[in-house]
């Protein structure tokens, strides 16, 4: 699959004549976000810049970002593609997020302001609402997570966590759309949020480490499903 067989992006720069690395890196980057680019994706730098609209140079900077950031590759045989993850660099990749959002869970409990744990507590009560809809609700999820590093107030942690954020959007479909998986993940939210209101640092890490070995199990059975 090449760029070729998209539909023109969603949005477009808004600067008459004058299209930046920034944009065509925000551009490409929002698209393997949101599945448009799926792994595999060819991206010949011709064709990108006509499916974007842009210049070569801007798409050729934005290509090098992307692929320092490990969403891109060079493969020998296809030239730059998006990338694609085996079964154990998604096994690698879950790891390190048990361990990582377990240590965010835990400095959460410990240093997270009211109105923090408060804003978690909203967030995964929305999550009963959007139940119907899989993607809105694995937005919100994006949001329950992003707001947890946040909460952990370590810097270096944050940083960490959000690249692997990125690498993970390299999976493609979300496992909220499983059977049953959505009512699962809303009670493991609960368990870690309940935990994070008694300030309970051990509980919350345990709770978060079982969210993300759950979320594994359930990607393996995506991963099996679509073989």
């Amino acid at each position: 699959m090449s760029t070729k067989a998209l539909a023109k992006p969603r949005f477009r720069t808004a600067t008459a004549g004058v299209f930046r690395g920034a944009s065509a890196y925000l551009q490409l980057h929002t698209a393997i976000q949101d599945g448009t680019l799926k792994p595999g994706t060819r991206l010949r730098e011709v064709e990108v810049a006509e499916w974007l609209g842009a210049s070569r140079t801007p798409v050729r900077e934005a290509l090098g970002r992307l692929e320092a950031e490990g969403l891109v590759a060079r493969d020998p045989h296809r030239g730059m593609i998006v990338c694609e993850l085996d079964s154990s660099m998604v096994g690698e990749l879950y790891v390190m997020r048990e361990v990582l959002e377990g240590t965010a869970a835990a400095l959460a409990a410990r240093h997270a302001s009211d109105v923090e744990i408060a804003t978690l507590r909203s967030l995964a009560d929305r999550d009963r609402e959007l139940r119907a809809d899989a993607a809105l609700l694995a937005r919100n999820n994006r949001r329950v997570h992003e707001t947890l590093y946040r909460s952990a107030h370590n810097r270096d942690l944050l940083r960490t966590l959000s690249s692997l954020q990125e690498a993970m959007a390299l999976l493609g479909q979300t496992t909220l759309a499983l059977p049953g998986r959505s009512k699962t993940a809303l009670d493991e939210h609960e368990d870690l949020i309940a935990a994070l209101e008694r300030r309970d640092a051990p509980a919350a890490e345990e709770a978060a480490r079982a969210h993300i070995r759950s979320a594994y199990r359930a990607r393996l059975a995506l991963m099996l499903k679509a073989a």
